[in-house]
């Protein structure tokens, strides 16, 4: 039986991987200044170590931080994959999933792809990639075949134009929106 390890939500240390670098950071240094002002000489050392979870996640979210794609970056994939056909982008797409360590297999219909990692699946639609707008019903249409394979999620990748409608029927059903800097990260195209 494998055990797996999971922080709750709530905990200071989830809210810390949520929050800016320098908030980790911060309260690190308080806590070194306090442990400075408090603790006798000899157990200086030994108290001090209280603050590295603060500096590790600090350094884990610094890491993170830097990773995410800015404007230029979103815009130049924008206009690199608005140039696409579907068969490019969905190669791009499939292979971006494989390197990420998933299994991938191709589906027609609502979905594009069926993609497993640890043993959760989830439907990938990308073939609406490029409209102008989307509105609710390509969701729906994800939803009922990830009801149908018994998938966990739905991703469904967009360039611009998400309704609010849309938006509000995705967070309700288990249907993550892959667009902007994730889907920045997601590509990884070369920078030109």
């Amino acid at each position: 039986m494998a055990f797996k390890f999971k922080i709750s939500d709530n905990s200071l240390f989830a809210v810390l991987l949520r929050s800016s670098w320098w908030i980790s950071f911060a309260i690190a240094l308080g806590l070194l200044l306090i442990i400075r002002l408090v603790v006798p000489e000899p157990y200086l050392a030994p108290a001090m170590s209280i603050s590295l979870p603060f500096l590790i996640i600090g350094g884990i979210v610094a890491w993170k931080q830097l990773q995410i794609p800015g404007a230029a970056r979103v815009a130049a994939t924008r206009t690199a994959v608005k140039a696409m056909s579907f068969k490019e982008f969905s190669a791009l797409v499939e292979q971006a999933y494989l390197r990420d360590g998933y299994r991938v297999a191709r589906l027609s219909g609502a979905a594009d792809f069926k993609i497993t990692r640890m043993g959760k699946t989830t439907l990938v639609s990308c073939k609406r990639w490029k409209a102008a707008s989307h509105g609710v019903e390509p969701l729906r249409e994800l939803d009922r075949r990830r009801e149908a394979e018994e998938a966990h999620d739905g991703f469904y990748v967009a360039l611009d134009g998400v309704t609010g409608n849309a938006r509000e029927f995705a967070g309700k059903h288990r249907i993550h929106l892959v667009e902007g800097q994730e889907l920045t990260s997601l590509l990884r195209l070369p920078k030109r």
